[in-house]
């Protein structure tokens, strides 16, 4: 077996060294996201909170429209009812400014699940949407069975129950295309508001979000 020469052992040794260099660098960002939850460049993992489960209401237009239909998109959820006299009509307003923001963006939605079904019908809820400008098949407006959707509400999205719609959550909610909620945001706050669409962005970069 030949010796190696000088020049090839330092090159050996090069390569050895960056081969070294790279596998602790590797770990040393790994650890640094188990440790706090921050991937490359200290931008931090959204972390998965729960996974939906499998639901089925109406859409405005009067077709079916369940988790399996959102799945490969990112979506924003919020709970409102037609009728109610104070926080979801900004929480409306809100929603069609993420849809303005984000029109642009493939694989993006927004659902909002009215807690007032019995009232909420398909025609009220398609009157209520164009007061919006909510453009079809982006922005969903789900009504149902008012049992399905207090049960979707309190042990799918973990918001709390729709029993008094007054009483019914305010947060918008970010799903990824898995269905998994990913994060929770205060409607009334520009801050909170401004990480959705951040959020939301980064889910639609992630091409197993």
């Amino acid at each position: 077996m030949s010796r190696l020469s000088p020049h090839d052992f330092r090159r050996l040794l090069l390569a050895a060294s960056i081969s070294l260099m790279l596998i602790s660098l590797g770990g040393l960002l790994w650890l640094n996201l188990r440790l706090t939850g921050k991937g490359l460049f200290g931008t931090a993992a959204l972390p998965v909170l729960t996974q939906l489960p499998d639901f089925q209401l109406v859409e405005r237009n009067g077709q079916k429209l369940g988790l399996a239909d959102l799945r490969g998109k990112v979506w924003i959820a919020d709970f409102i009812f037609t009728r109610c006299p104070g926080p979801c009509p900004r929480m409306s307003s809100r929603m069609a400014s993420l849809q303005r923001d984000l029109s642009g963006k493939e694989g993006f939605g927004l659902v909002s699940i009215t807690v007032d079904p019995d009232f909420d019908t398909q025609d009220v809820l398609a009157k209520y949407a164009a007061q919006y400008q909510a453009e079809k098949g982006r922005w969903f407006f789900l009504t149902g069975d008012k049992t399905a959707i207090h049960y979707l509400a309190k042990s799918g999205f973990l918001v709390g129950g729709v029993d008094d719609v007054t009483l019914h959550t305010t947060r918008f909610v970010l799903i990824d295309r898995q269905g998994r909620v990913r994060g929770y945001y205060s409607s009334s706050d520009e801050d909170e508001l401004q990480k959705l669409r951040s959020d939301a962005g980064a889910l639609l970069r992630e091409t197993g979000a």
